[in-house]
């Protein structure tokens, strides 16, 4: 079982450069990547304003997926579904084609926190879905994952550029110090700023996500 990981662009249509948010998205997956190397697939543009990708694991999936988020400039939001299961490929005309109860999964789990998004949960950027042939276990850690997953979006979606940068140097293991001279203010300013947007509740939920992928 690894999670696969479908991400879509929040509101793609209403972007004014639809093709320079692509750009965007794309670099930021690329630094990403480079600071902290999670997936065994790194996320691709497949069609429209989609990604894919796929993680070993679910803590993987959720650790990689936050750092994305927090990467993100003001006026570009991902929405992520997550796929618990099996994948696979078809072979086509046009090469292979990802397949399988996890890939079936992710579209469940993506199309879910888009309908929370509309309704009862409109910080909602990220769902996991187990697949029906995988065991108790996994649908359970799915549904814990959900529900951390709400109060996380719900954190990070109320954040200002700024504020993800400094939370994302903090995941990473940079210090205040650091943080304040990469942003040209004072280390009072950085610590005000991460507490007033709760991100040690982030920082230290992304540690916990870590330490379990390493245990």
């Amino acid at each position: 079982m690894v999670a696969a990981v479908i991400v879509d662009i929040v509101g793609s249509r209403r972007l004014s450069d639809r093709a320079d948010a692509q750009r965007v998205l794309d670099a930021a997956i690329a630094e990403v990547e480079r600071s902290l190397p999670l997936a065994l697939e790194q996320l691709r543009p497949t069609v429209g304003d989609e990604q894919q990708g796929v993680y070993a694991t679910l803590d993987d999936a959720l650790a990689g997926i936050l750092l994305l988020q927090l990467a993100l400039p003001d006026g570009l939001e991902c929405r992520f579904g997550l796929g618990l299961g099996a994948v696979g490929t078809v072979p086509s005309a046009s090469g292979d084609l990802p397949d399988g109860p996890g890939w079936w999964a992710a579209r469940e789990a993506i199309e879910t926190v888009h309908a929370k998004q509309q309704r009862a949960a409109p910080s909602a950027r990220t769902w996991v879905v187990a697949s029906p042939d995988e065991d108790a276990g996994v649908h359970s850690a799915a549904h814990h994952a959900n529900a951390y997953l709400l109060a996380r979006d719900h954190i990070v979606g109320a954040m200002n550029e700024r504020t993800r940068r400094l939370t994302l140097g903090r995941c990473l293991g940079a210090t205040q110090r650091d943080l304040a001279q990469a942003e040209g203010i004072s280390q009072p300013a950085v610590s005000q700023a991460l507490a007033t947007a709760g991100a040690s509740a982030v920082v230290e939920g992304f540690a916990i996500l870590r330490v379990g992928a390493a245990s």
